[in-house]
């Protein structure tokens, strides 16, 4: 997936070489948009592939996309951080063809720990809301 931000050179080395061994994002065409010091920007269509039995997105892509971009939020500070939990909230359903952008934002930071939510859109409307807790591992 590499970042394929405007300007890379602003993207976190620690979140890009993060980005480069996520072959689980990248199979799905996640395009990095933005990402600095505790936020990130990431995009996804939703293809074919991503539509559940009633003709909408799978609600487990959402949440994919979601955290993806809640893990280059938390991995921007250099230690590797992953999720100790989350939760989302389906506000409405994507359909095959939307092109989805999650916006992360860290909301505070305590020790080896954090809360980081994501808002997941459509154009303007919002899709879904997903908060992140997040734990840095020891090194």
């Amino acid at each position: 997936m590499g970042p394929n931000c405007d300007d890379v050179a602003m993207v976190p080395e620690s979140v890009q070489r993060m980005l480069e061994d996520d072959a689980a994002s990248r199979s799905l065409g996640m395009e990095l948009i933005e990402a600095g010091t505790g936020y990130a920007v990431v995009r996804m269509t939703i293809t074919d592939t991503m539509v559940n039995g009633h003709d909408i997105a799978h609600g487990g892509y959402v949440f994919l996309l979601a955290d993806t971009t809640f893990a280059c939020a938390c991995n921007s500070h250099g230690p590797v951080t992953v999720a100790a939990g989350a939760d989302i909230t389906f506000v409405t359903s994507a359909r095959l063809g939307d092109i989805l952008e999650a916006r992360a934002e860290e909301r505070v930071v305590y020790g080896r720990s954090g809360i980081c939510d994501v808002t997941v859109r459509r154009g303007d409307e919002v899709v879904a809301e997903f908060r992140g807790r997040s734990r840095t591992l020891r090194t």
